[in-house]
């Protein structure tokens, strides 16, 4: 609703209907706070990838319509407060999961099987004349390990860089009898696309 004292279908001050970054990034919470109950559509499958746009650009509007504001400042302030909390949750959820992320990677560069794949790409004559000393790995390493008694098996892909280019190790390892055994080992280099192909016991061309 408007102001106090203005008609009810008074409409939004064209200053005041601009993008609503806390409807976009809190939607359903934010239709709450602002009666605006149409963004529990939020819950709907499908609807709810549309209604992210929908409130962005209409939540002003909606938010003008269904609660009663002091004045324009008044309205200006709640909105800029959704918009704050909005950007905190991406910033929350960071610090929730980091921690996660980096404990992960700590256990994967801790693995024989990795550290085999690094270690035999680091002393290839081939990889370091295309990507130059020293190579090093990156910290965003992805990929899967898993072990059951004395087997297990790796499936790792492993940020490097050298003094001249970039790239990633694509690793397969299986453990067998407490021993880890790489058995495909392939570099992508990030400055000319090629794929250094350094082992493939399995004769696999799925990379």
């Amino acid at each position: 609703m408007p102001f106090p004292g203005q008609p009810k279908d008074t409409p939004i001050p064209p200053k005041l209907d601009k993008w609503n970054w806390g409807a976009f990034m809190l939607n359903w919470i934010w239709g709450l706070g602002n009666s605006t109950y149409i963004a529990l559509l939020m819950f709907v499958p499908l609807v709810n990838i549309i209604m992210f746009f929908v409130l962005g650009a209409k939540g002003s509007q909606w938010a003008w319509k269904n609660r009663l504001w002091e004045d324009e400042e008044h309205f200006i302030k709640t909105q800029r407060n959704w918009a704050r909390a909005g950007l905190l949750i991406p910033v929350i959820f960071l610090l929730m999961w980091a921690p996660l992320f980096l404990a992960l990677g700590s256990i994967m560069s801790n693995n024989d099987a990795y550290m085999m794949s690094l270690e035999k790409v680091q002393s290839d004559d081939r990889i370091i004349q295309a990507m130059g000393e020293p190579i090093e790995a990156g910290w965003f390493t992805t990929g899967s390990i898993s072990t059951s008694g004395s087997k297990g098996k790796a499936d790792l892909s492993i940020p490097i860089s050298g003094s001249k280019c970039k790239g990633r190790i694509y690793s397969q390892s299986e453990r067998r009898l407490g021993e880890w055994e790489v058995l495909l080992l392939v570099v992508k280099l990030d400055c000319n696309s090629k794929k250094l192909i350094l082992i493939d016991k399995q004769k696999t061309n799925t990379i």
